[in-house]
């Protein structure tokens, strides 16, 4: 298990999970058809699924429709259980830009038969990620998020519109899971998702923080 906030810089080798928030803000709920929940919904993506900058999003051979999903990824720093929303903050270590890839029609039958998203969300290569972000950098009340395919914009967003905040989720996941160093809480997408193909390029960024870019190639 990681010891210090230090090697938390290195969450993709080293962290145990991804607890990823769906549906966190009312206009992607919305473009999707979907209820705003009364409280966070949540899903896990295996850390399997990690892809850092220089490698390629694969889109596996049974999909047939992959979507992008630009979100604010929170590096647990100092973990613990029960933790009080008042102190949340002092347990991040720091943040990460995330795509959160979505095998969406695998989802809607997942959702039309009751069953688990695992299988939607939990490709290898459906997880990329940014280098790791320190804390400091970031403003959580009004983040900018934005995502292109191509070069042309699809979605830009800020933190101010998410429904739960960060500390708020922190306490609520870890009265449900123990948050441990390393571990990532990736927080909602804004609108704007859609489908992504093979031979595309997706580039997300932070504004005036960082931007990364990814191919999107075939199985």
């Amino acid at each position: 298990m990681l010891q210090n906030t230090m090697s938390v810089k290195d969450f993709v080798k080293f962290g145990r999970k991804v607890v990823a928030v769906g549906r966190n803000y009312r206009a992607h709920a919305a473009e999707l058809g979907n209820p705003v929940p009364t409280e966070p919904l949540l899903f896990l993506k295996p850390s399997s699924s990690f892809l850092e900058e220089g490698g390629s999003i694969v889109v596996p051979s049974r999909c047939t429709e992959v979507h992008y999903e630009v979100e604010l990824g929170v590096v647990i720093g100092t973990g613990g259980k029960n933790i009080p929303e008042s102190s949340a903050l002092s347990h991040i270590g720091g943040y990460t830009l995330a795509l959160d890839m979505t095998a969406r029609e695998i989802q809607s039958e997942a959702k039309k038969k009751g069953h688990p998203w695992s299988v939607a969300k939990g490709y290898d290569t459906f997880c990329p990620v940014s280098s790791f972000i320190e804390k400091e950098k970031i403003v959580l009340e009004d983040c900018h998020l934005w995502l292109k395919v191509d070069g042309e914009m699809k979605q830009n967003g800020s933190t101010k519109n998410m429904i739960y905040s960060v500390p708020y989720l922190i306490s609520y996941i870890s009265a449900i899971f123990t948050l441990e160093p390393g571990d990532v809480i990736i927080t909602g997408t804004p609108e704007g998702v859609g489908p992504v193909k093979p031979g595309q390029t997706l580039t997300a960024g932070i504004e005036g923080v960082l931007e990364m870019t990814f191919p999107v190639v075939s199985a």
